[in-house]
């Protein structure tokens, strides 16, 4: 069979043996990628604007990142840190207690996924404080297993009839401006929560993204962070901030919360932790990581020798290539052309950036806010035509997001946002004002 038989060879055989609700945004199959270009089974390239979202900062089969694999795979696969120790999972721990915002010892331990390093996060948090509830906020997204998916703040398609969720989660407004909540409104609100609904003293946690990433793209205000952080001390809650999208330079800075001085008492972290190979993790102050009792913590596949080695490499690339003020320049980049479209077109909403994680949300009309969701998936269906391919985001699914490889080059940057302006163009002028 040729290429394209095999593309449709792949397709007919997902939608035979693959579930419905594991949803594939493009119609594409991967046959190879390369830095921010993928290449389909037809040989197609696209330039890559979603990173295995959010996953792939440092690009696709990175150099030095496959050499420390390769380097690894020769020595030990597997053994389950529960039983013997190896050193790529102590000396990541190490690097990213050391990278870690804040002063005094930190500690670390390893997951396979984001939800796992959530969970466990709260299970921490739980331990070190001897309380049950756990507050997150509107249009979150934590993870897909019951804790994380309790937490999460968003009803489609993540919770859809999944329920009963997990006891004592509370939820409250997330300061996002452009929809009306600002910092002192969202503030008063969970104050009120403390009044109404949960007593402060029965809070063991509060988990929050710095930037809302499946919710919209929206950074949360330096005010609130901070807001949040003396409210947290005062009442002896532990701050969990969720740095699974944000985290590894993607904001401009190492971890998206160092732009507010905010030190969490501990962050998950996933994605572009290891460069696609399954590895997330949970970090913070020492002695709340130390909570929970030996055996209490772990999984058998939790930090991976080969991921582990993969996220010494990753931690070498994002210092060596400075890929965090790498990410501020593309973020500059993104936003000057996002702003330029927002002055020709109707249709763009508002436009939020930090560093490289930006998003552009697109209305009907901007008196109304009235979300364009069938818009912007026509979008990002004629950019893919156009060789780009992009993911969308918000509680509305009315967000173009951008997650391109840290590492991608100037002119391919152009490139692709050369496509997306056009796709846009062409979408808004078919709309009706």
């Amino acid at each position: 069979m040729g290429k394209g038989a095999d593309a449709e060879e792949l397709k007919k055989l997902r939608e035979r043996y693959v579930p419905r609700g594991v949803s594939t945004a493009h119609p594409v199959v991967a046959d190879h990628a390369q830095g921010s270009e993928i290449w389909d089974t037809e040989g197609r390239r696209y330039i890559d604007f979603v990173g295995g979202i959010g996953v792939m900062n440092v690009g696709h089969n990175h150099p030095h990142v496959m050499a420390a694999v390769r380097e690894q795979l020769d020595r030990v696969t597997h053994t389950a840190f529960q039983v013997v120790m190896y050193e790529s999972y102590v000396k990541l721990a190490q690097r990213l207690s050391e990278l870690a915002p804040g002063d005094g010892p930190k500690k670390a331990i390893f997951f396979s996924t984001g939800a796992e390093a959530v969970e466990n996060a709260v299970k921490i948090a739980r331990a070190h404080t001897g309380r049950p509830a756990v507050i997150s906020f509107r249009g979150s997204f934590h993870g897909r297993t019951l804790l994380a998916l309790s937490l999460t703040g968003s009803v489609q398609p993540y919770k859809q009839n999944f329920g009963p969720y997990a006891t004592e989660v509370y939820q409250t407004p997330f300061p996002y401006e452009y929809r009306g909540w600002n910092s002192a409104a969202a503030l008063a609100v969970l104050d009120d929560l403390f009044a109404s609904e949960v007593p402060a003293d029965r809070v063991a946690a509060i988990i929050i993204e710095p930037v809302l990433g499946e919710g919209g793209f929206v950074p949360a205000p330096r005010e609130f962070l901070q807001g949040l952080r003396a409210v947290t001390e005062k009442h002896g809650i532990v701050l969990i901030v969720d740095e699974i999208q944000t985290g590894f330079g993607r904001t401009g800075k190492f971890f998206a919360i160092e732009h507010s001085g905010v030190e969490p008492d501990l962050m998950t972290v996933a994605k572009s932790l290891a460069a696609g190979f399954p590895l997330s993790g949970v970090v913070g102050k020492a002695e709340i990581m130390d909570a929970p009792a030996p055996g209490g913590l772990g999984g058998t596949y939790a930090g991976n020798p080969v991921a582990c080695a993969a996220g010494l490499a990753v931690l070498d690339v994002m210092r060596d290539e400075r890929l965090p003020e790498r990410a501020a320049r593309i973020g500059s980049v993104v936003e000057e052309r996002m702003r330029s479209w927002a002055n020709e077109h109707e249709i763009v909403g508002d436009v939020r950036v930090m560093g490289a994680m930006a998003g552009m949300e697109l209305v009907r009309s901007r008196k109304t806010k009235e979300p364009a969701d069938k818009e912007t998936a026509r979008v990002l269906s004629v950019a893919r035509e156009k060789g780009l391919i992009l993911l969308r985001s918000g509680v509305h699914h009315n967000v173009i997001r951008t997650l391109m490889p840290l590492t991608i080059p100037d002119e391919q940057l152009d490139e692709g946002l050369d496509i997306l302006g056009a796709a846009l163009s062409e979408v808004a002028t078919a709309v009706p004002l």
